[in-house]
């Protein structure tokens, strides 16, 4: 008889880079507010308005969050940028460290190599959400994923797009993931 493997929860820390900046600054800018869709069935925190969004999948006791440096972990929150703004539970997995360990490693090597970070395109968010099916089978909220296509449709966001694909983001605290040395 086959013993039933263990399930471990999986979440998504959503942190706001702007600080409230995005709140202020977005009816002006972008003519609309960012600010996530109010949903009835859900009850956890929200941030209050709109936001400039970094996400982080919380498994195995670790984050795990992709910026200009790589794939990067720390302790859950262990990032400068302090507690999360939100927390989303997208469920359990059956995935075992080990091998979503080999998976981020893989995943280091091809898809979220440090020189493919682009702000709009391939991201924090973007490396989340793929993580997040590979783990759960769900994707992450699409009020983040969607966020940087309406930045995009707007004149503002054109007119800014330049300037804001030279940024480089890369949360300080974390450590550069390493599969051959353990999480370095």
């Amino acid at each position: 008889m086959e013993e039933p493997l263990a399930l471990h929860p999986v979440k998504l820390y959503v942190y706001d880079l702007s600080k409230g900046m995005a709140r202020r600054l977005s009816p002006l800018m972008l003519g609309k507010s960012t600010a996530p869709p109010a949903h009835p069935s859900r009850r956890r925190r929200r941030l209050p308005g709109p936001r400039v969004p970094h996400t982080s999948i919380i498994v195995h006791k670790d984050e795990f969050f992709y910026g200009s440096g790589g794939i990067s972990s720390c302790a859950p929150g262990g990032t400068l940028l302090g507690p999360p703004d939100s927390v989303v539970d997208l469920g359990n997995t059956e995935v075992t460290e080990e091998i979503f360990l080999e998976y981020l490693s893989s995943l280091g090597e091809s898809m979220f190599r440090g020189e493919s970070y682009n702000l709009f395109e391939h991201n924090c968010n973007t490396f989340s959400n793929e993580v997040a099916q590979f783990l759960t089978g769900r994707k992450i909220p699409s009020y983040i994923t969607d966020l940087p296509a309406e930045v995009l449709a707007t004149p503002f966001g054109q007119a800014l797009r330049p300037l804001l694909d030279s940024i480089q983001i890369q949360p300080p605290g974390g450590n550069t993931f390493s599969r051959h040395n353990g999480q370095s």
